[in-house]
């Protein structure tokens, strides 16, 4: 008897506390959302000059996608607000609309860099601006405490990290990359070719000779004409002379 009325002590116990469980069920938290870079640039607040541009050049619609269709991964250099005013003036209003997609590919990095990972990369680095000619290509040299990008036109630095887990590392830096290609020395334009003027300068004399020779040549004519004129003249005289001679002795 006893043992029976402890038994069912047990399994109403056991029943109260499988209740007790199912009432204070913890809710399960809300799903983890798609990455998103426009999210975690808008979420800082200093980044309003890349997040439009990278929506006027269509790449931040380029980078998502790839961030969800890569294995590489994707590394991206955010210059701050601040960055983007030390610009000379008409700097970005000087590109075309070309020019301005090459200006912000070149801030993306085809893979994922963790800092530690700029320690032992070999430069030049490729950026989603690179061609096979090489060009568009950045220099990275890191540190423990730091990391340095240079461009050929400027230097920047990483002053932070603003999120950093695979596929997908965004880091702030202080300045805006400058392509040498768009912002390096222009090279200088070739000088227009010679006129030729030996042969011009030939050819206004051979004309000027010709007609100084002209009048020359009309003198000669004259003056040849007058000398045989008076060789008539003086024929017919002597002429003269010799008849009036005849009729006098006759």
């Amino acid at each position: 008897m006893a043992a029976s009325v402890l038994l069912a002590s047990f399994l109403m116990l056991t029943c109260l506390l499988l209740a007790e469980g199912k009432t204070h069920r913890v809710a399960p938290g809300p799903a983890a959302g798609p990455l998103s870079l426009t999210t975690i640039l808008e979420k800082s607040g200093q980044y309003k000059t890349l997040l439009r541009l990278l929506k006027e050049t269509q790449v931040g619609v380029q980078i998502q996608s790839q961030l969800n269709n890569s294995y590489n991964g994707l590394t991206l250099f955010a210059p701050t607000d601040n960055a983007f005013s030390s610009l000379k003036a008409g700097a970005l209003n000087g590109l075309n609309n070309q020019e301005q997609v090459s200006l912000v590919l070149y801030h993306v990095l085809p893979r994922f860099y963790s800092p530690s990972m700029f320690e032992s990369s070999s430069n030049p680095v490729n950026t989603q601006a690179s061609g096979s000619d090489g060009v568009y290509t950045l220099n990275v040299t890191g540190t423990s405490n730091q990391v340095n990008i240079s461009t050929g036109v400027d230097q920047a630095e990483i002053s932070n990290i603003l999120y950093s887990e695979f596929p997908l590392t965004v880091y702030s830096i202080d300045k805006v990359l400058l392509p040498y290609q768009l912002f390096g020395p222009k090279p200088p334009e070739a000088a227009p070719a010679p006129a030729p003027v030996a042969a011009h300068k030939k050819k206004h004399k051979k004309a000027a000779e010709d007609l100084a020779a002209a009048p020359v040549a009309d003198a000669d004519i004259k003056a040849s004409g007058t000398k045989l004129k008076k060789s008539k003249l003086e024929w017919r005289l002597a002429l003269w002379g010799f008849l009036f001679c005849v009729g006098s002795l006759m």
